[in-house]
Order: C-alpha cells, then sequence, then structure tokens
C-alpha cells in the first residue's frame, strides 16, 4: 500500500506548482482513453526507491465565514487526517502570516510527521529571511522554488525520511487466494447499507483481520461456501456525518480500497443518478486493471419516482423523490432499468465489460446477487489461455481487419502471449509499438472479450517492439534504422 503525503497550507503558497513538480505532470491529465479524462488531485511520485501517493489541497484558512472557503478546508483537514506525512507549504516572500500560525497548529494537533518547506526563496535574502519559520514550532524550514524546482529533493529527502518503515509482508497476499473485495463509491450511496447486509446475511463472520490502510479492519466471511476478504472503505464503519465539501477526497480512500483489490464494487445513488465523481472513481478501477461490478443502490426509490413521472420525464436524473420505496415490491426484472441501464452504458463507455445490478441495500434486494457476480469476476480474473489458442485468435483477427497505416507503415504482430492472470495480461510482439492505434487496440481487446470472455474484468494488453524484426523491416528500406527501442502498454 502507497503512502500518502499530503500538501497543505494557506491560499497561494505554491502549493499546486509544487504538486506538479512532485508528480512531474501537470494536475489536468487528459487520457488517451476515450471517456476516462479526469481532473486528478492526487498523482504517485517516487524518491530515492519510496513509492507515495502526493495529493494537493485547497487553501487552508480557518475560521472563515464563507461557505465555499469551509468546504475547501474540509478537504484538507481530511487529506491531513489521511496522510501519513505532510508537506506544510509557507511563503518566503510574504513571511509568516496567522494563517500560517493557525495552520501550523493545525498540524501539531495532529501529531503527523510536517515537512516544512519554505517556497519562493529564488535569491539568498529570502532563504536567509526563511529561519524566522523556525517558530512555527515544527523544525528546520526547507527552502525551496517550486516553479524552477531548486531545493525539492532536499524536501524530498525529509519527506522519504518520515515515511512509514518499508514493511516487506505488504507485498505478499495476506488472504493467500481468498478473493477480496472493496466496496466503494461516493459518501452517502449506500456503502454501510450493503456491508451491513451483507454481514447480516451471511452470519458467518470468521475473523476480522486489521489491513494495511491506517485505521480500517478487513472482514473476512463465508459467501456459499466461499471465503471473502471484505475490503474496509470509506463510510464502512466510520461514525459521523461526512460533510458537503470532503466529497473529492473520499476518492483517496476508495483508491486506496481499490488498489488493494481483486473486485471493486461501485455503488451509484440512483436517486442523484451518475455524477462526474462516480466515473472518476470508475476510471481509476479501470486504470488499475481491476473487476468491476456497478450496483445501481436505492432501486426502490427510483422505480418509486418513476411510477409517478410523467411518461416523457426523462428517467437519468429523478427529481422531487419521496421516500417509501418498498424493495420487496419490486419485479425481478424491471422494465425501467433497461433505460437507466443503457444511460450507465452511456456514461461508462470505457468498462463496457462491467455489469449492472439495480440493488435496494437497506432491504437487502439483490445482495446475493451482488457477491455471486463478483466472485464470478475473481475466477475470470485467473483464467489462463493457452498461446497458441490465443495467436489464433489474433491471426484471424488481424485478417479481418489490418491494422492502419501510419506513414507508409502498417504495424505488423508478429505473435501474442498471457504473461499474467488477475488481472489478464497480454503480451504482443510487433513491429513498432508506435504505430498502435488506440482504436485498434480496442479492436484487438473486443476480439480477446468475444473469443475467451473475460466479463467483469479489465484487461492489460502490453505491445513490445521485436527486436529482429525490427532490424530485418529497416534492412528491407536500404538500412539500419535509428528508431531506438519502444514499448507502450495499454490497459
Amino acid at each position: 500500500m502507497k503512502p500518502l503525503v499530503a500538501i497543505v497550507g494557506r491560499p497561494n503558497v505554491g502549493k499546486s506548482t509544487l504538486f506538479n513538480k512532485l508528480v512531474g505532470q501537470r494536475l489536468a491529465i487528459v487520457e488517451d482513453l476515450p471517456g476516462t479524462t479526469r481532473d486528478r488531485i492526487y498523482a504517485d511520485a517516487e524518491w530515492n526507491g519510496r513509492t507515495f501517493t502526493v495529493i494537493d489541497t485547497g487553501g487552508l484558512e480557518m475560521g472563515s465565514d464563507d461557505d465555499i472557503t469551509n468546504r475547501v478546508t474540509a478537504q484538507a483537514q481530511l487529506a491531513i487526517e489521511e496522510s501519513d506525512v505532510i508537506i506544510f507549504l509557507v511563503d518566503t516572500k510574504s513571511g509568516i502570516t496567522e494563517a500560517d500560525n493557525e495552520v501550523a497548529a493545525l498540524l501539531r494537533r495532529s501529531g503527523k510527521p510536517v515537512a516544512l518547506g519554505a517556497n519562493k526563496a529564488d535569491n539568498a535574502t529570502r532563504r536567509q529571511e526563511a529561519v524566522e519559520f523556525y517558530s512555527l514550532g515544527l523544525g528546520e524550514p526547507i527552502t525551496l522554488s517550486a516553479t524552477s524546482g531548486t531545493g525539492s529533493g532536499d524536501l524530498l529527502d525529509v519527506v522519504v525520511e518520515a515515511l512509514p518503515p518499508r514493511d516487506e509482508s505488504e507485498e505478499e497476499d495476506p488472504y493467500d487466494g481468498v478473493p477480496r473485495i472493496a466496496i466503494v463509491g461516493r459518501p452517502n450511496v449506500g456503502k454501510s447499507s450493503l456491508v451491513n447486509a451483507i454481514l447480516g446475511q451471511d452470519r458467518v463472520i470468521v475473523s476480522d483481520i486489521p489491513g494495511t490502510t491506517r485505521d480500517t479492519v478487513d472482514t473476512l466471511v463465508e459467501h456459499n461456501g466461499q471465503q471473502i476478504a471484505l475490503l474496509d472503505t470509506a463510510g464502512i464503519r466510520r461514525r459521523g456525518r461526512v460533510g458537503a465539501g470532503v466529497e473529492k477526497y473520499s476518492v483517496i480512500r476508495s483508491n486506496r480500497a481499490i488498489d488493494r483489490c481483486d473486485v471493486a464494487v461501485l455503488m451509484i445513488d440512483g436517486v442523484d443518478g451518475i455524477t462526474a465523481q462516480d466515473t472518476h472513481i470508475a476510471g481509476y478501477i479501470h486504470d488499475a486493471a481491476r473487476g468491476m461490478v456497478i450496483v445501481i443502490n436505492k432501486w426502490d426509490l427510483v422505480r418509486e419516482a418513476l411510477r409517478q413521472a410523467d411518461a416523457q420525464a426523462d428517467p437519468e436524473y429523478p427529481v422531487s423523490l419521496k421516500p417509501g420505496g418498498n424493495a420487496a415490491a419490486l419485479e425481478d426484472e424491471p422494465t425501467d432499468a433497461e433505460k437507466y441501464r443503457e444511460i450507465v452504458r452511456e456514461r461508462f463507455k470505457f468498462a463496457p465489460y462491467a455489469p449492472i445490478i439495480f440493488s435496494a441495500a437497506k432491504n437487502r434486494y439483490h445482495v446475493n446477487q451482488i457477491l455471486d457476480q463478483a466472485l464470478k469476476i475473481w475466477e475470470t480474473r485467473q483464467q489462463r489461455v493457452q498461446t497458441s489458442q490465443l495467436n489464433d485468435v489474433i491471426r484471424q483477427a488481424v485478417q479481418r481487419h489490418h491494422p492502419p497505416v501510419v506513414q507508409g507503415r502498417p504495424m505488423r504482430i508478429y505473435y501474442v502471449t498471457q504473461a499474467e492472470v488477475s488481472p489478464p495480461t497480454f503480451i504482443f510482439f510487433v513491429n513498432d509499438p508506435a504505430l498502435l492505434h488506440f482504436s485498434y487496440q480496442r479492436y484487438l481487446e473486443n476480439q480477446l472479450r468475444q473469443a475467451f470472455g473475460f466479463d467483469g474484468t479489465a484487461l492489460r494488453l502490453e505491445f513490445r517492439e521485436r527486436q529482429n524484426e525490427r532490424d530485418d523491416d529497416s534492412k528491407g528500406k536500404g538500412g539500419k534504422s535509428s528508431r531506438t527501442p519502444a514499448r507502450r502498454s495499454v490497459r
């Protein structure tokens, strides 16, 4: 499990600039895969052999009367709560402010390791004046310039030294073949209700196992004779109400559970409809190449609203809903579900393999079906295909639809092999991975699914250049190629 490092501080001290510098990319990321463009507030960074997740936060302004400011502060406070190490960024240009003192007091109370970064120290005078930040009581200020990157290495040295010791046992599977299922989603979509339904329905709780994420407990339960490790996520066994301003950071908790699971059950509030946050989480599940079950929860309320709505009303975002739906009265195959299913498929185009289940967790409607589907996906992820069968399918696929020609050169696929299971990983040896177009990669993935199934799970496709074939190809053009060997990995 990657440690978590949060960058905090008052507004306009350079947090986002430092974030971009540490992770080596801009905050807004556009993916090559259609449908997965999203604005990330977190990314992985590596320093001195340690990999960790960095969180960018909004400016902390304590005691403000402004609602939006309070929401931003709530987000940052949750990031502090979740993190293993905190980077507290201050501004040498403006010096210590009252806001700095308030943030410093908050960090001292948190008891978390803090690396104090004195930003905008672009000249000798500011570097000398940075000594005043000692008065914050958080140790030695490390002078840096987030814009140029000067001093960021010194800051990272302190961060890495403060990270929790590397636990070698975390690299091993603590469940040894037990399916790991994470229930994820936005706050208040019914995650806790589903967990309670599972625990109450299955009744056989084998044990509570401490998870690798701080303050979480994974529960080992039994379903139809099969043990399942139910991974703790935001909302499971957590008391209190989640404020509106912390919704973005629920993604961080969900992502940490997704990283540890085999199959993620994505809970969506059927009343609210599909939000951008839902697609963010689904995109992370897809990128992590995990299995996915999409659960439209509170289906009893949606059905009641649709019954009362005019026949011409758009069912995507039902409004003026009133409680009182009864899951027991739902039909096994409600006709309205097909319209809703089309909407879900449209919003999750990048994950057409994920099954969709309509549920009312509080009434235990379709809870068994959710677990059955998750276990089926887990078994699918263990599937291994013989190399001869694999190459026959891909050979026929290429004959039906040749790769597109790029600048007069077609991509040639020499052979393919399955390298791993869970997730199923396929390596294609080609003449030049740079000639691959994402549409053709999607075509090849679809051919694999049609031939071998893999329902419910993402696949990993890697395209590698085969050196000897590259040389033969270049000789045919009258000389050696000056291109360097390339490798492209596609998920």
